[in-house]
């Protein structure tokens, strides 16, 4: 995927001015930004949920407007910051429910289609609640599931808002190692908002950071996340505190003269 000139602006002010983005094969992208510098619509923007406010996003180098749905949600996925259950679906059913852009020909659920619910639930560590109601669950085991969800429909490239939102310390770091391996082993191509940057770092090829302004910086992890960027772009300093082998960022202290 790919975007030219990419202009996004919301309520007559403007979040991004003329990005111009590729995200390849095997790349983990990490969006970072202030509240309201434009994260999720950047992503409702990727995965076609609403339309660019200039220039174009290309996947495989046609337009998303030029897919037809169901083609279109076999190339990519898409976990949206928040979500609402309004029935009392088991978690298998919702789980089950990402396997139907590839059910143009059949209308109940194949083996495998079972098989790739069960594996992601397991990989999610949510199998054992399958039979449950997903109105029961608490946020985090929902999560878990959406992201199982997610991973059931396998498409190459995955669209995370905030994937370890109410996950607890161990998920959040299975979560993060889980799509490093993705990416690292299937060549999946993943671009996730986090406003955790030492989780993010650990698995983040790539960052793209979003100033507030329209303006942007984008390109290795190593070159972007920098104590420099980061507090311009997060509005307040950032320090490196090197731990072993280990990068860990801390809010440093503002000197007021």
């Amino acid at each position: 995927m790919r975007a030219e000139k990419l202009q996004l602006r919301v309520a007559g002010r403007t979040l991004v001015e003329s990005l111009n983005w590729q995200i390849a094969p095997g790349e983990c992208w990490c969006v970072i930004g202030r509240n309201g510098a434009g994260k999720s619509t950047l992503l409702r923007t990727l995965a076609g949920l609403r339309d660019a406010d200039g220039g174009q996003v290309l996947l495989q180098d046609k337009a998303l407007a030029d897919w037809p749905l169901a083609a279109l949600a076999r190339e990519r996925a898409y976990l949206p910051q928040g979500r609402s259950d309004a029935f009392g679906y088991r978690v298998i059913e919702t789980v089950l429910s990402a396997r139907h852009p590839y059910h143009e020909d059949a209308y109940w659920e194949s083996e495998s289609d079972f098989a790739a619910a069960r594996a992601a639930l397991s990989s999610m560590d949510v199998e054992g609640l399958a039979e449950r109601d997903v109105r029961s669950l608490s946020g985090g085991e929902r999560q878990r599931v959406a992201i199982a969800a997610v991973l059931a429909q396998d498409a190459p490239l995955m669209l995370l808002d905030e994937p370890a939102n109410a996950l607890d310390l161990a998920h959040q770091v299975g979560v993060m190692r889980l799509l490093a391996k993705l990416c690292a082993e299937q060549e999946k191509s993943t671009v996730m908002v986090s406003h955790d940057l030492n989780l993010a770092y650990g698995v983040a090829t790539h960052a793209l950071l979003l100033m507030g302004d329209g303006s942007w910086h984008a390109g290795a992890a190593r070159d972007v996340l920098t104590p420099a960027l980061l507090g311009a772009c997060l509005g307040h300093p950032i320090e490196i505190v090197r731990h072993g082998e280990r990068v860990v960022f801390v809010a440093a202290e503002e000197h007021h003269g």
